[in-house]
């Protein structure tokens, strides 16, 4: 009888038993930053396995269905590119999509926000990491974490499904920084978190790629864990059922996950004002930009507060690395930053960015057989830019 089991040459997705798995890199989470820190790596040829407890790629853009991502421009150019660029253009062109037009300063910022279909998205983006080489885990998600004489030992769960892999570098793109967490590596969270969304449509179903749907705020929305996220999404769709028998109309779309905006961040080797933010200060070890208002939503919705004509934030290294560590990089809103900055760094722009410094960055420490701090900036700029990013000038 023929053997019918699919091989990793045959697939970028990972299946059956009991497991161990060698890899250079591993990547925690697949989500925004994650999908393209994956794709990084692996293009840089570094044996890459990215494990994702849902069941697709994505994360927010995806999952949470905030499928308008931004913003890669500022002040009339493009300051954020890369890989995050490419599966969004490659996205919008093959849905016959549109896009904004950068040279223009647009009057307000959500106007240079990028429509996308989520679900070319997610297939795009297994797509491009099977290209790369990067192996996909779905459904699972560390349970243990040890270091070993040549990196880690990263104990994964799923179901039927028990994981170990031994692992040089690990970049944690989880949101919520939970595998910093999981090292005892210290964190920061406020006392008050902005709000989730739950992402419906009523009356009407959306058009993909063209339009955003309806939001319904979640307060206390939290990431933290299965609970918590559990909360949420109960939450969120409560709300919506009720909606629903109010307006007496038809439920045409609901995301099958809460958005979340704000949970824990690192407390890395640098953290990131909000004055830092607003005054676009350039950091010796700058590695990539961002670019949006001051965005905090609160119980009484959210005032952006923009900043100065001519003003771009950057991002610097030390604050995608956690405090005292070794081997280990994060990115998306989980970057080294205060509740103000964090506001305006966490959207998915920057966090494709971030996502490919921590991919490049966990590349070149494999490489070169160090820590992601000891790998010299002009050589993670330069695989950066060779890649297709914007790096910021110095």
């Amino acid at each position: 009888m023929k053997d019918s089991r699919i091989t990793s040459r045959q697939s970028a997705v990972m299946t059956d038993g009991d497991l161990t798995t060698e890899a250079d890199v591993l990547v925690v989470g697949g989500g925004t930053a994650g999908v393209i820190a994956a794709i990084q790596t692996a293009r840089a040829g570094a044996r890459t396995v990215v494990i994702e407890r849902g069941t697709q790629l994505g994360g927010t853009m995806t999952t949470g269905g905030v499928s308008y991502p931004g913003l890669f421009d500022a002040w009339g150019k493009q300051i954020i590119a890369g890989i995050g660029w490419e599966l969004v253009k490659e996205s919008v062109e093959l849905d016959g999509g549109e896009f904004p037009n950068f040279s223009k300063v647009p009057n307000r910022h959500y106007q240079n926000q990028v429509y996308v279909n989520q679900f070319l998205y997610a297939l795009l983006a297994e797509e491009k990491c099977e290209q790369a080489g990067a192996k996909i885990a779905y459904y699972e998600f560390p349970q243990a974490i040890a270091k070993t004489a040549s990196g880690w030992q990263v104990d994964c769960v799923g179901f039927g499904t028990q994981r170990r892999i031994l692992c040089k570098q690990i970049v944690d793109c989880t949101g919520g920084a939970e595998v910093v967490g999981m090292l005892n590596l210290p964190r920061l969270r406020g006392e008050e978190r902005q709000p989730g969304s739950m992402l419906f449509q009523l009356g009407k179903a959306p058009t993909p790629g063209r339009s955003s749907p309806s939001l319904l705020y979640i307060h206390g929305a939290d990431s933290t864990n299965s609970r918590t996220v559990t909360a949420a999404n109960l939450a969120g769709r409560k709300d919506v059922l009720k909606k629903v028998r109010i307006e007496k109309t038809q439920l045409m779309h609901l995301q099958p996950e809460a958005s979340v905006r704000e949970s824990y961040r690192i407390e890395g080797e640098t953290i990131i004002t909000v004055d830092d933010y607003t005054s676009g200060r350039v950091f010796k070890d700058a590695v990539c930009y961002a670019f949006y208002p001051v965005d905090l939503h609160t119980k009484g919705g959210v005032k952006p507060a923009p900043l100065g004509r001519g003003t771009v934030p950057t991002i610097p290294l030390t604050a995608l690395v956690p405090k005292g560590s070794r081997n280990i990089i994060v990115a998306g809103r989980c970057v080294s930053s205060d509740r103000l900055a964090n506001s305006g760094l966490r959207v998915q722009a920057s966090c494709m960015a971030m996502g490919q410094v921590a991919g490049a960055t966990a590349a070149l420490a494999v490489r070169e057989n160090t820590t992601p701090l000891k790998v010299p900036l002009d050589d993670i700029r330069k695989m950066l830019i060779k890649h297709g990013a914007i790096v910021p000038t110095v």
